[in-house]
């Protein structure tokens, strides 16, 4: 398998567990939070400054207020004049381009398909799951209390959706951003880990 492998899915729908699993069955490396920590290495940033960047997300609207210049303004007056989060969102961008280059892997997130969109080794892969199974793994896998579960799940939906679309200018979720979507909510993690191997292996 030569292709970078980059994965966008629903909170509680076992994405990072399906990433993990293809990486193991392929023998190629995972960068999920890993990208936090090597492009706080390179940048200089704390880690907390990427985690605050993402946090965010959650309302599109104060997340456009701060974002300060946006994600226009790299192309109208350079890296100087962008906002934090702007730079901290290039820092991890560079750092998903250089593990890409480095060879096959898996990336889980942070807009990495948008970041590799302009190559033609990368297969993109989103991992959703009905509400109710979401709610049993998040509450028996994450140990979140079942009466904020649900809560919880459409609060992170929306923050990793308003991160995706302020920074790709695409919808996060649409099909038509994919190669291929799949439900753990039919088979299981084992099953989808199968179907995408599968895929991957024509």
């Amino acid at each position: 398998m030569n292709k970078v492998i980059t994965i966008g899915r629903q909170f509680g729908s076992g994405g990072r567990i399906v990433g993990k699993k293809l990486a193991e069955a392929f023998d190629i490396p995972f960068y999920d939070n890993e990208i936090i920590n090597l492009a706080a290495k390179e940048s200089g940033f704390a880690v907390k400054a990427f985690e605050r960047a993402e946090e965010k997300a959650t309302n599109s609207f104060l997340y456009s207020i701060a974002m300060g210049a946006g994600a226009y303004s790299s192309h109208d007056f350079g890296y100087a004049s962008l906002s934090i989060d702007d730079r901290i969102f290039l820092a991890q961008s560079s750092v998903i381009r250089k593990v890409a280059d480095e060879g096959p892997c898996i990336i889980v997130g942070r807009c990495a398909d948008y970041v590799l969109k302009e190559r033609e080794d990368v297969v993109n892969i989103f991992i959703c799951a009905d509400l109710d199974s979401r709610i049993k793994r998040s509450v028996e896998e994450y140990g979140i209390a079942s009466e904020k579960a649900a809560e919880t799940i459409l609060r992170q939906d929306k923050r990793r959706a308003n991160y995706y679309n302020f920074h790709a200018n695409e919808k996060w979720g649409n099909v038509n951003n994919y190669d291929l979507s799949i439900r753990t909510d039919f088979g299981g993690i084992d099953h989808a880990v199968k179907c995408i191997k599968a895929f991957l292996e024509v």
